[in-house]
């Protein structure tokens, strides 16, 4: 079987060199829904080399995430001009957005992993690898009875799977891990002094017309 997946692996390299297939593929994945229920994984080699078994208590989700800036739809009603909200700036990778996305519909399950499946001009699809933690084939097999812990409940929402990790800076080990996680804290940092300056010189131009009032 280690040949037959090799074979797989090397197909998904160039995943674009059947251009017939790949357009095919494209077309199908834009006329699904945001999240829809897979019953095979489309890598198969990806998927087992991520913990995925051909047993009860597995769900494939394949989600799609539109690309570009992260950005909320303008509110329709009125209010100030800086309650509007419209720009997130956030750290997280459109993976880990994809497996946050699967967790909040299905609540029930837990997010084991994921992988990237294709990519357009607009949007990213990623299939994710859940389980069903109360199911008697996941308790009693040995590689993934820690997932039924109460410690691993929710742990896409709190920066446990690979991809989080990766957001947060933890992915590296040894000499490489701290200045990773050096980098995320300047960023931080940076966008705070920002929001305050950009609040003080608010405050400066109300006091300077508050003035000219008075005069």
């Amino acid at each position: 079987m280690t040949g037959f997946y090799r074979f797989i692996a090397k197909a998904w390299k160039q995943p674009k060199k059947n251009k017939e297939l790949w357009r095919e593929r494209l077309i199908k994945f834009r006329r699904e829904n945001v999240l829809t229920k897979v019953d095979k994984p489309l890598r198969l080699d990806r998927a087992r080399a991520l913990g995925y078994k051909a047993k009860k208590g597995f769900v494939i989700i394949r989600v799609r995430v539109k690309r570009g800036g992260h950005r909320r739809p303008k509110p329709k009603g009125g209010r100030k001009p800086s309650n509007l909200t419209i720009r997130k700036a956030l750290d997280l990778n459109y993976q880990n957005i994809c497996e946050r996305r699967a967790a909040q519909k299905y609540k029930n399950l837990e997010v084991l992993n994921s992988y990237w499946v294709a990519q357009d001009g607009v949007s990213v699809w990623y299939e994710i690898i859940m389980i069903d933690p109360q199911r008697p084939e996941i308790k009693n097999d040995k590689d993934l009875k820690w997932i039924t812990s109460k410690k691993n409940k929710n742990r896409v929402f709190r920066g446990l799977t690979s991809s989080g990790r990766k957001s947060r800076g933890l992915r590296k080990k040894g000499k490489r891990r701290p200045t990773i996680k050096k980098r995320l804290k300047k960023k931080k940092r940076k966008a705070k002094l920002k929001r305050r300056k950009i609040k003080s010189k608010k405050g400066i131009k109300s006091k300077k017309r508050r003035l000219k009032i008075k005069k």
